[in-house]
């Protein structure tokens, strides 16, 4: 890779460009035009303009991020977190424009990426997962039916979410009548996908996750845990390992399950993988 075109913003776009400083590779930013005087826009080797302000116009439009990457004689592409990064139509045309996408394939990112459909996966793998519907939920109704079966409160996600955004906890019927079409609007807006799935509200859980590392030979390991607990609207403040909340057995078994994770998904590149206790 000579040069990386980022597809983010932000704090999430300064790490990978100081990153990639470190590594002498060239990098190009892209902003939406209320983003030009940005820092990522500042610390790239070259910056360019893909849009309006509205993400589903700028840093949501493939179509114009695929164009910069040819302007700029970007052979690479890194997506970050959140946006695109885990949009599996978008590493497909990434690698059709002969563009290298840094990240899973667009097959297990449509596997992994898609929550609802991760969680079905995971469940026929025999991992344990928090209960919840069965895919993506087909209307408010079903969202009802799902509610009274699993108990109150629930929570409504977007399918293809990341970052915090599309996510409402819901404590009554009447709030889930509220919601539901917040939520799908909230993950239109944000992911250009209003598919949302719904699961059992977890009160004052602990936010673990393991972290792996996987080849494209099917070597799989995992890098222990961060505790991601402390957070505000859902995103993460503070991450700290060791956690000091499990111990050395159940330090293990949470690193197999990931691992087992991986596997069954054909994961490789690096990744984290939730677990709540």
């Amino acid at each position: 890779m000579n040069k990386i075109l980022v597809a983010n913003r932000g704090e999430i776009a300064v790490r990978i460009i100081r990153a990639c400083k470190e590594m002498n590779i060239k990098t190009v930013a892209i902003y939406s035009d209320v983003d030009k005087d940005a820092l990522h826009t500042r610390l790239a080797d070259e910056a360019i303009c893909i849009g309006p302000s509205a993400s589903n116009k700028s840093y949501l439009n493939i179509k114009n991020i695929i164009e910069a990457a040819y302007i700029t004689g970007a052979d690479s592409i890194h997506p970050g977190f959140g946006f695109l990064s885990e949009n599996s139509q978008f590493a497909s045309i990434c690698s059709e424009s002969n563009i290298k996408f840094i990240g899973p394939t667009s097959e297990v990112i449509e596997l992994l990426g898609n929550k609802s459909n991760a969680k079905e996966m995971m469940k026929n793998a025999g991992v344990p997962v928090i209960p919840g519907s069965n895919g993506s939920i087909k209307g408010l109704k079903d969202a009802e039916q799902i509610a009274e079966k699993i108990g109150y409160p629930v929570i409504l996600k977007a399918a293809n979410g990341g970052g915090g955004k599309g996510i409402r906890v819901v404590n009554t019927k009447e709030e889930l009548t509220t919601n539901y079409n917040i939520v799908k609007q909230e993950a239109k807006n944000s992911f250009n996908d209003d598919e949302i799935y719904i699961e059992k509200y977890i009160e004052n859980p602990r936010h673990v996750e393991i972290q792996i590392l996987a080849d494209e030979f099917g070597n799989v390991i995992h890098l222990g845990e961060r505790d991601c607990s402390i957070q505000r609207k859902h995103q993460k403040m503070i991450e700290e390992t060791p956690s000091t909340v499990i111990d050395d057995k159940l330090r293990n078994k949470m690193g197999e399950v990931a691992i087992k994770v991986a596997k069954a998904a054909g994961y490789t590149s690096a990744r984290y993988s939730r677990i709540f206790s």
